[in-house]
């Protein structure tokens, strides 16, 4: 099996041969399957042993001459031989694999504006050590994702975006499974990496405070059973009783990843009494709330500011420029990637790591008009 690279990503081709291109004497193009180079090819260039190739090229060879490990490297490159890292995880016993568990189903994923970053961290930290990354969404409705791992398809998992219930990685855990955390599940003694949510959620809604809003809504940016959810909504919460805000229930709701959850949620809160600001926990969730808004006749920001979480992409492009948390999503992807590849080599990988978050101002959040109620 030989792999084509398509930008950053290497994409399995079965049984795919190496092709050479050969004119003939009219000019016409003809192909033909050259034979791929093996190790006794690179042995027999460099005048070594095949033993000292593979020591070479998978490096193991610190004790080999630099002058002979040279004419190795120089034989391997002259004659385009790769070492072939899936037979070479055979005898280690490992697939050479990392696992992306995504706790949301598969059209959620397509919907993830910040995967593309998450993953590119995380395969940045796979590169280093030759492993390629498996992406599988799981819901409660999906079958076990404990197989993956248990099957030897993958040496580890990286679950993102975990509930509270998360009763197959806890067994995983267990078993002494490789498994990393992107997000937060509480009791568990495997290796995390995430944001503060609680503190973020606290920070966007004190800006808004800072603002002079004080009927302040939230939308949640998926179902509370998700840690993250449910911890963003106590970052919102917590900043309301700091600032002495009481809490009103009727201007909370639940959103579902994707902007038309954001949009029906929005709508229920306008339903029940116009708030000043809102406080959207993701980005996209934050725009289809934006949309129910302006069907309600309302202007963001003159009647109503809105401020997102996450900073994806086309945040600044939003209509207008969505004021939001900025998530670091390729440093959190490396930082897994990297835990993940610790932990599947018996090495120590810190139980917590948190990354910075911040406010990033645009257009969408305003202060309070003067005319509006307290």
């Amino acid at each position: 099996m030989r792999y084509l690279r398509v930008d950053d990503a290497s994409i399995e081709v079965p049984g795919a041969l190496t092709v050479v291109e050969l004119a003939g004497p009219g000019g016409c193009g003809l192909t033909k399957p050259r034979r791929r180079p093996t190790s006794a090819d690179v042995a027999t260039q460099a005048g070594v042993s095949r033993t000292t190739v593979s020591l070479v090229l998978n490096e193991r060879g610190s004790s080999i001459p630099e002058p002979t490990r040279q004419r190795v490297i120089e034989a391997a490159r002259a004659l385009g031989y790769f070492p072939d890292r899936a037979a070479g995880g055979l005898v280690h016993g490992r697939s050479q694999t990392m696992a992306l568990v995504l706790r949301q189903t598969a059209e959620q994923v397509a919907a993830d504006a910040l995967l593309a970053e998450t993953l590119r961290g995380i395969s940045t930290a796979a590169r280093t050590a030759h492993y390629r990354v498996l992406v599988e969404p799981v819901t409660a409705a999906t079958p076990s994702y404990g197989n993956i791992v248990r099957s030897g398809r993958a040496d580890g998992v990286i679950v993102s975006g975990p509930t509270f219930d998360e009763l197959e990685v806890r067994a995983l855990v267990a078993d002494g499974f490789p498994i990393v955390i992107q997000g937060r599940v509480p009791g568990l003694g495997a290796p995390s990496v995430d944001i503060d949510n609680v503190a973020s959620a606290r920070l966007a809604v004190e800006y808004l405070i800072e603002l002079g809003h004080r009927r302040i809504a939230c939308i949640t940016n998926a179902p509370l059973e998700y840690t993250a959810a449910a911890d963003r909504l106590t970052g919102y919460r917590e900043a309301l009783a700091a600032a002495g805000i009481p809490v009103d229930e009727g201007l909370i709701a639940e959103g579902a990843f994707s902007a038309p959850s954001g949009q029906q949620a929005m709508a229920a809160i306008l339903a029940h009494g116009q708030p000043d600001a809102v406080f959207a926990a993701s980005d996209t969730v934050a725009l289809g709330a934006i949309g129910a808004i302006r069907d309600a006749g309302l202007r963001v920001p003159e009647d109503l500011s809105v401020i997102g979480f996450d900073d994806i992409p086309l945040a600044a492009y939003f209509d207008p420029p969505l004021t939001t948390v900025r998530m670091p999503a390729h440093d959190l992807g490396l930082a897994a990637g990297t835990a993940m590849l610790d932990v599947i080599s018996g090495r120590e990988a810190p139980l917590r790591t948190l990354l910075a978050t911040r406010v990033v101002v645009r257009s969408s959040t305003a202060p309070r008009p003067t005319g509006h109620a307290g």
